[in-house]
C-alpha cells in the first residue's frame, strides 16, 4: 500500500498513512478490546479508515465466534459491532472512502445488497460515527461542535441511540480514570446527552438514511 496519497497532502495536512503491519501490531495490544463487540474506538485522524478496517473486523470476526449459528442476532450485532467505531477526518474525500470501505467489510460479512435494509441502516450509522471535521478543534467543517451519536443494542431488534458533544466525552474521558469514553459521570448537565431518540429497529435506521440524504441536500 503507498503511505501517501501526494507529496502536497503531506506538505498540507502531514497526511501519512500507517502500514498494515503496523496497525495490526497496535491492535494486537489491545486485542481484548478488539475482540469484544461493543467496546467503543474512536480514530481522531482516520483517514481512508486504516485503523477502523481492521478494527471492524476483528469485531466481526468476534460477532461470527459468539452469534453465528443465529442470522437474527449475527445481522443485529454486526450492525452493532459498526456502531462502535467512530472517526473524525479533514479531508472530505478520505472520510468518504472510509466510508466505503467500512460498509464493504461490513456488507461482505452479511452478504448484502446495498438496496437491502441492514446495508443502508449501516450507511446512516457511518453518516453519524465518521464525521468530516477537525479532531483538535472539536468542530466539523462546517464550524459547528462535533456531535457524536452512543449506539446501543436493546435486544429484540431493538437499538438506542444519544447524542453527545466530542468535547464533553473528552473531558469525561480525562475526568474518569477508569471509565470509557461514555462513562458515567453523574448529573452535570455537560455529561448528559445533546439528544435522545426512541428505540429504533434496522427498517427505522435504513429510513433514516433517506431523511439524512434530503437534509443534505438542502
Amino acid at each position: 500500500m503507498n503511505l501517501i496519497k501526494s507529496k502536497r497532502r503531506v506538505a498540507d495536512h502531514g497526511e501519512v498513512f500507517t502500514p498494515g503491519w503496523l496497525v495490526e501490531a497496535m491492535l494486537d495490544l489491545v486485542k481484548g478490546e478488539t475482540g469484544r463487540i461493543d467496546s467503543r474506538f474512536l480514530e481522531p485522524a482516520c483517514g481512508s479508515g486504516n485503523f477502523l478496517v481492521p478494527v471492524l473486523q476483528r469485531k466481526l470476526a468476534a460477532v461470527e465466534a459468539k452469534y453465528g449459528k443465529s442470522d437474527f442476532e449475527r445481522q443485529h450485532y454486526a450492525l452493532l459491532a459498526l456502531m462502535c467505531t467512530y472517526g473524525i477526518e479533514l479531508l472530505a474525500d478520505n472520510v468518504a472512502e472510509c466510508r466505503t470501505n467500512m460498509i464493504e467489510v461490513f456488507a461482505e460479512y452479511l452478504n448484502l445488497n446495498k438496496t437491502d435494509e441492514p446495508y443502508r441502516a449501516a450507511s446512516y450509522v457511518l453518516s453519524q460515527n465518521l464525521v468530516h471535521g477537525d479532531a483538535l478543534t472539536m468542530r466539523t467543517h462546517d464550524g459547528d461542535p462535533i456531535n457524536f451519536a452512543e449506539w446501543g443494542y436493546l435486544g429484540k431488534g431493538k437499538f438506542q441511540r444519544r447524542d453527545f458533544r466530542f468535547e464533553a466525552l473528552a473531558q469525561m474521558s480525562a475526568l474518569s480514570a477508569e471509565g470509557t469514553l461514555f462513562a458515567e459521570l453523574g448529573k452535570h448537565e455537560v455529561f448528559m446527552p445533546t439528544k435522545a431518540y426512541p428505540l429504533m429497529t434496522v427498517r427505522e435506521l435504513a429510513c433514516a438514511l433517506d431523511h439524512h440524504a434530503v437534509r443534505e441536500l438542502r
